[in-house]
């Protein structure tokens, strides 16, 4: 930058940099001058965009990936963060309707799998969300945060045994995660085995999973 003042792929690449710091504002001033110098740099509006999200200026966030999409209409990453940023304001079926986009673009795009199943699980779709955690799993076998995830809409469903067998998949990949011990502990309880139940509870309070050792505490 000090080198060439009008280099606005510096500008946007250090905000990012700054935005990985959290230092949220000093991004946001680096993507205004990128934008200043380039007003079509799709890339530095959707990272500004993302840097309001973050710092809880949702309508602002979606204004900048509104002009990131009117620039890109293919940009699938912003579909899905305008997604995230619809969800949070309360717009399910808006953020739904974004997420479908980010995957008509991407059909491989597991996190827009994920964030649209966990915004059926909340309009009470538990069905078409486990098919989108299934989707996600299919993508990603490994990752064992979606597992849990559809534990948990099993969980929700009422299919405890179902539950139980995700949340297995997810402590295999993850033997620290205290979330699968938490909801298997759970589910196992639901079904009658309270000594199984009460093991997962102590294993997920001992990984640190703060509201089990509350309620251990307690007992």
């Amino acid at each position: 930058i000090a080198i060439d003042p009008q280099y606005a792929d510096a500008y946007n690449n250090r905000g990012a940099a700054k935005a990985g710091l959290k230092d949220y504002q000093g991004a946001i001033a680096d993507f205004n001058k990128a934008i200043a110098i380039d007003p079509q740099y799709a890339d530095a509006y959707h990272n500004r965009g993302l840097a309001k999200y973050y710092l809880k200026d949702y309508q602002a966030a979606v204004a900048d990936y509104n002009k990131a999409i009117e620039i890109d209409p293919q940009y699938a990453v912003a579909y899905y963060n305008r997604g995230n940023a619809k969800d949070d304001l309360g717009d399910t079926q808006a953020a739904i309707a974004d997420y479908n986009k980010a995957i008509e673009i991407n059909p491989q795009f597991a996190s827009a799998y994920t964030n649209r199943g966990f915004a059926k699980r909340n309009l009470g779709d538990r069905q078409g969300a486990i098919a989108d955690f299934s989707k996600a799993i299919a993508i990603n076998p490994q990752d064992a945060m979606a597992y849990n995830n559809r534990c948990g809409a099993k969980h929700s469903s009422g299919d405890y045994q179902g539950a139980i067998i995700d949340c297995n998949e997810a402590i295999e990949i993850n033997p620290q995660f205290a979330g699968a011990y938490y909801n298997r502990g759970y589910a196992k309880e639901l079904l009658g085995d309270l000594t199984g139940g009460c093991a997962d509870s102590k294993k997920a309070a001992s990984l640190g999973d703060q509201s089990t050792a509350q309620w251990l505490n307690s007992e």
